[in-house]
């Protein structure tokens, strides 16, 4: 099957290096990166994403980041049918798309060709479900849908909120068929590789990889977009970083404990990434030190 029928996806929890990993594939098989990350789609959150830099592209064009400002509700659907775009724009140029990312729903939303029905945004119900502390709105959702409580970040009122609306109005999130089929388009097949490490291992990089990205200017990051009209709400509801980097800005928690925080929640971040991904049993898992296994398994499928 020629290059221009390929689509190759690299995912995984946070922290486990699929970036370098996609980048060092694109270069090797002719290939352009598309973003699978959900806030790497926002303009200016950078270093609180860990978005790839140019220097770290190694000059292989990226999709899929910077295309929504900070204000705005991406969804999966926008995702979805930009992505599709941007596939059939590389596949016409000959090269070969590789999706990265740890979004799970957005990699499944576009491999399994799945479309999420838009629930009208009810403000009022929304608004008097937010008066809730998130441990009650957790406790809902539970009953409600147990697989998208298994996923959520539970301490996102907006999230958990929005996830009771849609569960009340649609009911339980459908057992997805993940059955290997045609995606994308009629033309086009797919390679799902998973890359993981043991959860202590992960924590270890986590809590490096947030070291590291502070002393490279995370706060001051956060606390210009909040200068720059990004209200402290929103950057709660963009979670995880913004999110405690916000109660910091605000005086509401020390540093140290925004960092404590932050450890345990990315930690539990990745754990949630991991529920979401290990449903699917077409995915071909490898540690990020396996290079040349992956790449013979790549090369296999290419040659197909």
């Amino acid at each position: 099957m020629p290059i221009d029928q390929k689509l190759l996806i690299i995912l995984g929890p946070t922290a486990v290096g699929k970036s370098n990993i996609a980048v060092r594939l694109a270069r090797k098989y002719y290939g352009e990166v598309i973003s699978a990350d959900s806030r790497q789609v926002y303009k200016g959150l950078d270093i609180g994403t860990g978005k790839i830099t140019h220097a770290e592209m190694e000059g292989i064009p990226h999709h899929l980041l910077d295309v929504a400002e900070t204000r705005e509700r991406f969804t999966v659907t926008k995702w979805k049918e930009l992505t599709t775009n941007a596939i059939r724009d590389i596949h016409s140029r000959n090269r070969l798309p590789i999706i990265c990312g740890g979004t799970g729903y957005y990699i499944q939303a576009l491999v399994y060709d799945i479309d999420y029905p838009e629930v009208p945004n009810d403000i009022e119900e929304q608004a008097s479900l937010e008066k809730q502390s998130p441990e009650d709105l957790y406790i809902i959702l539970q009953k409600l849908d147990q697989d998208r409580a298994s996923t959520i970040d539970r301490m996102n009122k907006r999230r958990l909120s929005r996830a009771i609306l849609i569960a009340r109005k649609l009911g339980k999130v459908p057992v997805i068929d993940t059955t290997p089929k045609q995606t994308v388009d009629s033309r086009s097949d797919y390679k799902l590789v998973g890359i993981t490490l043991p959860i202590d291992e992960l924590r270890v990089r986590i809590h490096n990889r947030l070291v590291s990205r502070i002393d490279a200017g995370m706060i001051d990051e956060a606390k210009k977009l909040n200068e720059n009209g990004l209200p402290y709400e929103r950057m709660d509801e963009l979670g995880l970083e913004y999110r405690y980097e916000a109660q910091y800005l605000q005086g509401e928690i020390t540093k140290e404990r925004m960092i404590e925080k932050l450890d345990i929640e990315i930690g539990h971040y990745a754990k949630r990434q991991m529920t979401w991904f290990k449903r699917d049993k077409n995915i071909e898992w490898y540690a990020p030190d396996q290079l040349e296994i992956i790449e013979t398994s790549i090369k296999k499928y290419l040659l197909e």
